[in-house]
């Protein structure tokens, strides 16, 4: 019914321990959780094609997402000021007045 799959995708744990965590616990629980693992997997809607089409990229910087929302905001933050500084140091060089530069843009007209 891929319960333990959903459940895997969301907290970044392989699929097999969590398969094992439920066998492990329904023994422990005189099968108490049989009932429920069938309720979860008649409720929960299934996956959609879009998540399954992710790259381990992808799925693993949700799995992040999900796990600290605002880490991931503060990374996401982070990289964009990076980019944003990158970008100013070629703008800087772009608009200097850089005379090799400009001989080898005027060479190549």
């Amino acid at each position: 019914m891929g319960v333990c799959a959903g459940i895997a995708n969301y907290t970044g744990l392989d699929v097999n321990l969590v398969r094992i965590g439920l066998v492990l616990s329904i023994f422990i629980g005189a099968g108490a959780l049989i009932p429920v693992y069938f309720i979860v997997g008649w409720i929960a809607s299934d996956e959609p094609r879009e998540i399954a089409a992710e790259s381990k990229d992808e799925r693993q910087f949700w799995q992040g997402v999900r796990a600290s929302p605002a880490q991931s905001a503060r990374e996401i933050r982070s990289r964009m000021r990076d980019i944003d500084r990158r970008l100013a140091d070629i703008e800087y060089h772009v608009t200097t007045e850089n005379r090799s530069l400009a001989q080898e843009i005027e060479q190549l007209r």
